[in-house]
């Protein structure tokens, strides 16, 4: 039977993606700095494998041939996806496979030794001969797929995000930000007028700091069974279902930012781990996009991890890690603070949207050639100071060269931390329809009702349908920005 043949050809096409995943986070993780050659050339070499595997001709003929046999309704998703995977592999040759992973994967190891620095000049060779690779990227795509070439690339990231769609919503919300911002700094300031904001920072090791963030981890469900938690330049999830690697980056001086990283690269975490088993091999068995990964990310951190019940359970266990003694009322004003900042993984969920609609507006100009890599400084600064009021010219380490994913070549994938951020929301609003006593749940440290909401809604769906389906099907409607608002303007809008 032709599904049988399809059947064995994803599960091959699953080690090798499981080799390729796990050399990547050794990469980032616990490489020695002289083993980057080498290695790239290994990941280039298996990706090149995996793309000829992946778009072998037989597998075009295998599939047809499914399609007129006696499929479950599963079997006749699972072929479904596969197809739509397997036009979009054959977009691109091998030999452009292979020469984009030794470009990025070289790019990427320059930006982590640069970026310390703030480099820019030995850096911006890298960057221009990645973005060269991504136009080139972007056409052939744009060709096979019948799409604008940056909606070619969003595809690989989240099948059926347009700009004709995602621009209007990002417009919207920035006008509502940059106004809204002000307003919530004003609040902040009424607040702490009132009650004047105690002091944290203080001296919290990195082995106090990660012992509470295994222990907040596996509270909110992660299985350490199957995963781990590492440092890195830039935190990420990455790895594969059973063996989730996970890291995050320390400051001594404060614990927030750690844990937070913690608990937004678990919230990836809980997804992965939660996907259906038996078809993990399946494209239809994958997590569905990412900017639905990034909603769950998004949920653990802000509707969980900056909930004010989420704190009445977790402050008791941060004095005994950390040996402080707080109340409530000291700490929620910084977990909820808000400040402009340089730095996207570190902002607040009021400023972070703008630090992402900047990027998204950037990198298209980037793409079309509106914008050269040698101008993107002065480009990302007067951006950064018409929605923020923060220069950066004078700090390319914490400007257009704070972020991994151009060094890696990943275009495309910024829109979704902010659409996932109004999913979240709207996540969490249809939980609140039929379990109204969340709160006090989590307050109480249980997280079982939230997350099985969850794994039954999100988690198991896996990539069998579209993400407005999902999420439509979730929340009982399409993607509503006033979620997100009503959101903010509750949490941060109101003396």
């Amino acid at each position: 039977m032709s599904f049988a043949k399809l059947d064995d050809h994803c599960r091959a096409l699953g080690a090798l993606d499981h080799a390729l995943s796990i050399l990547g986070t050794d990469e980032a993780t616990n490489m020695a700095p002289g083993g980057g050659e080498a290695r790239a050339e290994a990941m280039a070499t298996l990706s090149g494998m995996y793309h000829r595997q992946a778009t072998d001709p037989r597998v075009r003929d295998w599939i047809e041939a499914a399609k007129a046999e006696a499929l479950s309704a599963e079997q006749a998703i699972a072929v479904g996806e596969l197809e739509r995977s397997y036009i979009n592999m054959t977009c691109l040759p091998s030999d452009f496979v292979e020469r984009k992973m030794r470009t990025s994967m070289r790019s990427e190891q320059l930006w982590r030794a640069t970026r310390p620095q703030g480099d820019w000049t030995t850096f911006l060779p890298a960057l221009e001969g990645v973005v060269a690779q991504m136009r080139e990227e972007a056409a052939m795509r744009a060709d096979v797929l019948g799409l604008a070439p940056y909606d070619a690339l969003m595809e690989q990231y989240d099948p059926g995000n347009r700009t004709a769609t995602i621009t209007p919503v990002f417009a919207e919300l920035k006008a509502f930000l940059v106004d809204f911002v002000p307003r919530a700094l004003d609040v902040q300031e009424q607040r702490q007028a009132l009650r004047p904001l105690r002091p944290l920072s203080g001296d919290y090791p990195v082995e106090r700091q990660k012992a509470l963030g295994l222990e907040m981890m596996k509270a909110v469900g992660f299985d350490m069974n199957h995963g781990s938690l590492s440092v890195s330049d830039h935190p990420f999830c990455g790895g594969v279902p059973t063996d989730v690697r996970m890291t995050t980056r320390y400051r001594t001086d404060e614990f927030l930012p750690a844990l937070m990283g913690i608990l937004h690269e678990t919230g990836h975490g809980l997804y992965e781990q939660n996907l259906p088993k038996d078809w993990g091999h399946w494209p239809s068995g994958k997590a569905r996009g990412m900017s639905l990964h990034e909603s769950q990310s998004l949920f653990v951190e802000k509707q969980i991890g900056r909930n004010p019940a989420f704190w009445r359970f977790a402050l008791p266990l941060v004095d005994a890690h950390l040996r402080e003694s707080w109340t409530i009322e000291d700490l929620l004003p910084h977990v909820h603070q808000v400040r402009r900042g340089k730095i996207r993984v570190d902002a607040d969920e009021v400023t972070y949207p703008l630090h992402v609609i900047l990027r998204y507006e950037l990198e298209q100009d980037l793409l079309s050639g509106r914008l050269e890599v040698k101008e993107l400084p002065e480009a990302w600064d007067a951006r950064m100071q018409a929605s923020l009021g923060i220069s950066t010219l004078d700090d390319p380490k914490n400007g257009p060269m704070q972020d991994v994913h151009w060094p890696s070549g990943a275009f495309g994938y910024f829109p979704s931390y902010t659409l996932g951020a109004l999913m979240a929301a709207q996540q969490w609003a249809a939980i609140l329809k039929v379990n109204p006593d969340v709160d006090a749940e989590i307050a109480a440290g249980d997280f079982g009702a939230v997350n099985a909401w969850r794994r039954d809604n999100i988690w198991t769906k896996a990539s069998t349908g579209s993400t407005p389906e999902i999420l439509k099907d979730a929340t009982g409607e399409e993607l509503n920005p006033a979620f997100f608002i009503a959101h903010l303007e509750a949490r941060y809008g109101q003396p």
